[in-house]
């Protein structure tokens, strides 16, 4: 692939940053569509809805505006104007050097406060298009910040990992060691899905003196134990829940019941699920898709949406198979749920939206770290810098405003104009 051959170029020659555009070679287009015109859909129960899966309607319609109608070109030029892109050398201790693709976009506010925004599965850098102009703008009514989203390696134009074992710490080190190649040495952080696994990563290894405070609209937490934290213990039994408490554990019960089961086989097998998702656009798009729908709170996702979303992974560097491996290490390495006596010291903000996957009391959530923010909402799901955009940001500005727990965080970084 042109774009693999030259980054890979540059990064044998420099460790400087490069600016990127987007410009997947035309022979890549031509057979995408060839593939697209040779899809042999399966058949389907009747009344099936979504109880099985992806509805073949749904993936019927978006198959035939995908080879005749949908326009990559549009949509690369737009993403590529909406979007400064860079590449860069990133060393990884013990995994050698990655080529790394990421946003970055300065306030026009000299003393704005550097945000790295840390995106998940199934998403991609993408996530991070409706936020950036919101947290950049300028105010004197909220702070402003500069802001640098990650794409992980592995996603998107990012050189993926070839060795085993690139874990939590070896991505909360790309992160961390972009920032500071950006001349960043102390920061704050934004993630949702593995972007708060990573985040919360940063936190641990790099906070107090570089990561300086975290948000997180996917405060993943699990039911206090009565040996490792006795008094949250004695605390859940006799506090009741509230409505929004009891609908998330719902929630939280469906998605462990009906929806997990995407992890198991990424989490144990994702080479063989690799090679369905590089091979066949149609079974990528149904992957991704029936998450992209199941997770948000009936977000209107347009059709041109949806293929743009799944044409990132079509198209991505290293080809979709490589988002799938960290799933893999996680589930043979790291811990989903860490002890409370590994929760990082540095102030912690939290948003909650209803239709999140795992949404469990807010004294299960205390034990994360040093709370500080939390915000509630009524609507929004998943992928919240998608679906809610503005009311993500608004919780970012009051934790780090005039009158927010973590004001002046970053030493001489307000954010004010």
């Amino acid at each position: 692939m042109a774009i693999a051959c030259l980054l890979s170029k540059l990064s044998q020659t420099t460790m400087a940053e490069h600016t990127f555009k987007i410009a997947v070679p035309e022979e890549r287009l031509s057979e995408l569509h060839q593939k697209l015109k040779l899809t042999r859909f399966p058949d389907e129960l009747e009344d099936a809805g979504w109880d099985y899966g992806a509805p073949l309607s749904d993936i019927r319609r978006l198959v035939a505006r995908w080879q005749n109608g949908y326009n990559w070109r549009e949509h690369e030029a737009q993403i590529n104007a909406e979007l400064p892109q860079f590449v860069r050398d990133i060393a990884v201790v013990g995994h050698g050097t990655l080529n790394i693709h990421y946003v970055h976009q300065k306030s026009q506010v000299p003393d704005a406060i550097p945000l790295l925004f840390v995106h998940g599965w199934p998403g991609n850098f993408l996530e991070v298009r409706k936020i950036l102009p919101l947290l950049v703008e300028s105010s004197p009514d909220h702070p402003s910040f500069h802001v640098v989203a990650l794409g992980l390696p592995g996603y998107g134009f990012s050189e993926a990992p070839t060795t085993k074992g690139f874990r939590l710490d070896q991505y909360a080190e790309v992160g961390h060691k972009l920032m500071l190649a950006l001349g960043y040495n102390e920061y704050v952080t934004q993630g949702g899905d593995l972007g708060f696994q990573i985040t919360r990563r940063i936190a641990r290894n790099y906070g107090g003196k570089h990561s300086k405070a975290w948000h997180t609209n996917f405060p993943l937490a699990q039911r206090p134990s009565l040996f490792s934290s006795p008094l949250a213990y004695l605390a859940h039994l006799v506090t009741p829940y509230t409505d929004f408490e009891r609908a998330g554990l719902e929630r939280t019960s469906w998605f462990e019941t009906k929806g997990r089961g995407y992890f198991a086989e990424q989490a144990t097998k994702p080479q063989t699920l690799g090679y369905s998702l590089a091979d066949s656009p149609v079974g990528l798009l149904a992957w991704i898709y029936e998450k992209m729908v199941a997770w948000t709170d009936d977000y209107p996702w347009t059709d041109d949406e949806v293929l743009t979303w799944i044409s990132s992974y079509y198209f991505s560097r290293a080809g979709p198979a490589a988002s799938l491996r960290i799933y893999y290490e996680l589930h043979n390495g790291d811990k989903r749920y860490p002890p409370p006596s590994e929760a990082p010291l540095i102030p912690l903000g939290m948003s909650y939206f209803p239709k999140e996957l795992i949404n469990v009391p807010r004294s299960w959530k205390k034990l994360l770290g040093n709370v500080v923010s939390e915000s509630q909402h009524e609507r929004g799901g998943h992928f919240a810098a998608h679906e809610k955009p503005e009311l993500l940001v608004d919780d970012v500005r009051k934790m780090f405003g005039k009158k927010g727990p973590a004001f002046g965080i970053v030493p001489g970084k307000t954010g004010y104009a």
